[in-house]
């Protein structure tokens, strides 16, 4: 045993004495070979400056020397390197390095700035542990490492300093030496090398990354798309175009624009944080006008006065409406242009396809270019919800438990004969504080709702009861909507703390009585229901046949003058509804709901007036629609000239039903909620797309009620490029979340794999969409904001590229041109 282990000690000993010799020799042959190649260098030298004369090597070589003079030369460190200048430098100064011949060229160590000669040891030292990176104007750190507020900051800050050429991929970058401050070129193909002496591990500096560091707004190459030859129409083509020419001229009569734009009445030179309203309730008494207005055949006409005849605003007749309607609809059903448009309409998809193949790295790197800005800190509106619904279940239920444990002895409800107070009511219904959750609430769409619209409204009913909406969810109540306030003021606060959501609340107007208005505006006043991020859109629920059973109206009429009249009242003298007209200029929309799918039989030529409208049945949707649209357009006639802000309209259309409704909001509205039906109709589809009308789409709410998600048409529209926006409709039922607009966002990007730019370009398109004022759109998405195309974006503020929207706008303007024969004219500025 003995034995064995000295025969392997000396085998060891054995191999050691060759591993040793073996280095010996490798080491000593490879620092000759380095003594030679230094002799080469230095015989060189000399040769050159004997030769006298100034070769381009020799410049060459003279500013290479220059170059490297003192000790502040430049130089691109290696990550795999050590910092030879911090371990040379001790605490009492330089100490030499041994085994270095003296014949070789100096080492190339980092510039001896403030970072080398002036830092503490501690300082020296984390720099051996941070070496250099070529892909950082900074020194390297962990990643789970905040360079802020550190100690080493001062050091970062000059190897930032040290190391800007990495911020720079196109020609030369000026860099100062430290020696005597001369600016030297430094080329291209050092700045995307990672080591002076060039390829040092076969690894080259991402270019990707390199030009991100720039911060250049975005890169504006890109692939454009270029159809040659162009495309002649056939005859039977052209005729096609000329009806859909047709089509766009007649909505262009309809459709309600201001004489002055907002961009034209207000220049905003500097688009900043817009200062918030101090006093938003503030009335000031306004003289009344001279303006007279009476009802005739169910719409309104305004005359300067009571003695002249002359009718200030005139409006489209229903005659010249449902027979412009009926033209519509038997172009929507004409086979050769269905064809066309659908030809149309596939080729708009597949040049967004070829488009994104082409530059979706390009917009990635874009937005990856816009400091600060993405999807989490650009303006999303909710162009679609309703107020009633605006909290989330699970809000409602603390809320509702909150109150029953601070107000319990509260009178809120006069039922039977008997005041109850919110203690009795939750006692008659047998239930406490403790018993409810979110499943015994129960206003959550699920399955029993799909195609049942009165099922699903009423989900409205906590825990199925009435009395329970009627105390929480309405204003017009015993305790005049407190409580309703107060949600909303919570609501108010979440939407404010987001920042960037902002809401358009829907809130409605039945039509019973006159007094609707002055009730609702007290509410609105009284609470000081106010944010900067609200506005909001009256909705009229298409209810007639119901109120004609209650009895509460005789005909149509009663309900349109329920509508109007209080409007053009407060309208013409301001101080016969103070807080109306207070109120209303945060109003910014007019719509119609209720469910799209009951049968309804088409309008004729000449339908009944609305004083004759006195059978039971509810008249179709384009009756209302015109009827609505009219004394809108009157009023809004009316306000504008008064210098008052203008109501759009922007009714629910296209669900469900009949696709009537889009044919006749194609005409009338200036923005529509779902349009889901257009995938029905190619034409309208087409029609919708060349008019640029918006489209608040909840696919959400459409899955609980008329269309499964995957079935969703909103991803086909948004590649074709209607203009389309995601919004949520009815939190209270639909959503889980605090954030419900982020999350129709995150579910919809999820679903349909849709990129940041198409998340931005869809939060844009919101914007647009709302009626916020001209001052928060300039600030929220650029001060140019109604222009179109790139010229109208700032990446800074959408985080939109510039490509995106340059492709949207020529092959829309393409398009028009096609339409046209050639013979577009395309305004700069999108519609008012």
């Amino acid at each position: 045993m003995e034995n064995y282990a000295l025969h392997l000690a000396m085998a060891a000993l054995v191999g050691a004495s060759v591993v040793a010799v073996s280095a010996y020799y490798m080491h000593r042959k490879t620092l000759t070979q380095l003594l030679e190649f230094a002799k080469t260098v230095e015989r060189e030298r000399e040769e050159n400056s004997d030769g006298g004369g100034d070769s381009p090597q020799h410049l060459k070589r003279r500013r290479s020397r220059a170059r490297r003079k003192g000790n502040g030369y430049y130089r691109r460190g290696s990550s795999s390197l050590p910092d030879v200048t911090a371990i040379s430098v001790g605490v009492d100064g330089p100490f030499p390095v041994d085994g270095i011949p003296p014949g070789l060229p100096r080492l190339h160590t980092l510039t001896e700035g403030k970072s080398a000669l002036h830092a503490s040891p501690a300082k020296r030292t984390s720099s051996l542990l941070r070496p250099t990176s070529p892909k950082s104007p900074v020194a390297s750190a962990s990643a789970f490492e905040s360079v802020e507020g550190s100690d080493d900051e001062d050091d970062l800050t000059d190897t930032a300093k040290m190391d800007t050429t990495y911020l720079h991929t196109n020609g030369n970058v000026e860099i100062t030496n430290s020696g005597n401050g001369e600016q030297l070129p430094i080329p291209a193909s050092m700045i995307r090398s990672h080591s002076v002496s060039g390829d040092l591990h076969g690894v080259h500096a991402d270019p990707i990354a390199a030009d991100i560091l720039r911060k250049e707004p975005e890169q504006e190459t890109f692939a454009r798309l270029k159809i040659t030859p162009t495309e002649v129409p056939s005859p039977d083509e052209v005729e096609v175009y000329v009806v859909l020419q047709e089509c766009l001229e007649m909505r262009n009569r309809y459709v309600f624009k201001e004489a002055v734009a907002p961009w034209e009445k207000e220049v905003i030179s500097d688009p900043s944080t817009p200062k918030p309203n101090p006093e938003p309730f503030f009335y000031s008494p306004e003289g009344k006008s001279d303006h007279y207005f009476e009802m005739q055949d169910g719409v309104i006409h305004v005359y300067p006065n009571k003695v002249s005849r002359e009718e200030l605003f005139p409006v489209a007749d229903a005659t010249t409406f449902f027979t412009d309607l009926h033209h519509i609809l038997r172009v929507i059903a004409a086979g050769n242009i269905r064809t066309l448009c659908h030809h149309r309409l596939n080729l708009l998809e597949q040049k967004f396809n070829l488009h994104l193949m082409l530059n979706a790295d390009r917009e990635f790197l874009a937005q990856k270019s816009a400091p600060h800005r993405d999807f989490y800190n650009v303006r999303k509106v909710d162009t679609h919800v309703h107020h009633s619904a605006c909290m989330n279940q699970k809000h409602l239920l603390r809320f509702i438990k909150s109150k029953l444990r601070k107000e319990p002895d509260e009178v809120v409800i006069f039922r039977d004969g008997t005041y109850l107070t919110l203690k009795e009511v939750f006692e008659s219904l047998d239930l406490t504080g403790y018993d409810l959750n979110v499943d015994l609430l129960d206003v959550h769409a699920d399955k029993s709702t799909f195609h049942r619209f009165d099922k699903f409204n009423l989900k409205y009913n906590p825990c199925g009861q009435s009395r329970l909406r009627e105390i929480f969810l309405k204003q017009d109540n015993l305790i005049q909507g407190r409580f309703l306030a107060e949600l909303t003021k919570q609501v108010f606060t979440d939407l404010e703390a987001s920042k960037y959501q902002m809401a358009e609340y829907r809130i409605s107007i039945y039509g019973r009585k006159q007094s609707e208005w002055d009730q609702l505006a007290s509410w609105i006043v009284n609470n000081e229901l106010y944010s900067e991020n609200v506005v909001w859109l009256i909705q009229l629920p298409r209810l007639y046949n119901i109120y004609k059973d209650m009895g509460i109206v005789t005909s149509f009429q009663n309900i349109l003058d329920n509508i109007f009249i209080p409007l053009f009242e407060v309208t013409v003298d301001p101080d016969s509804h103070p807080q109306l007209h207070v109120f209303l200029k945060q109003v910014v929309g007019l719509d119609l709901v209720d469910d799209e799918s009951k049968p309804e039989r088409r309008p004729t030529k000449h339908m009944p007036t609305p004083e004759q409208w006195t059978n039971v049945f509810n008249p179709a949707f384009s009756y209302y629609v015109y009827y609505c649209y009219a004394n809108l357009y009157t009023l809004n006639k009316l306000r504008e000239s008064k210098g008052m802000t203008t109501i759009k309209f922007r009714p629910h259309s296209g669900e469900a039903g009949d696709i009537d409704h889009l044919a006749a909001t194609f005409l009338t509205a200036h923005n529509i909620a779902h349009g889901i039906n257009l995938r029905k109709s190619p034409v309208l589809q087409y029609l919708y797309y060349l008019a640029q009308i918006g489209l608040a789409m909840s696919p959400l709410s459409n899955n609980s009620l008329f269309l499964d998600y995957h079935r969703n048409p909103l991803p086909m529209f948004f590649l074709r490029g209607l203009n389309v926006s995601l919004s949520t409709d009815d939190p209270l039922q639909i959503h889980l979340t605090k954030e419900p607009l982020v999350e129709e966002y995150s579910i919809a990007a999820s679903v349909w794999k849709l990129s940041s730019c198409d998340l931005c370009e869809i939060a844009r398109n919101s914007v647009y969409q709302s009626g916020f004022s001209h001052a928060l759109k300039s600030h929220w998405i650029g001060k140019e904001y109604y222009r179109r195309g790139p010229d109208g974006n700032d990446i800074q503020r959408t985080n939109v590229p510039h490509i995106r929207l340059e492709f949207r706008d020529t092959i829309w303007r393409d398009e028009m041109r096609q339409v046209y024969l050639g013979n577009a004219i395309t305004p700069k500025e999108v519609d008012r």
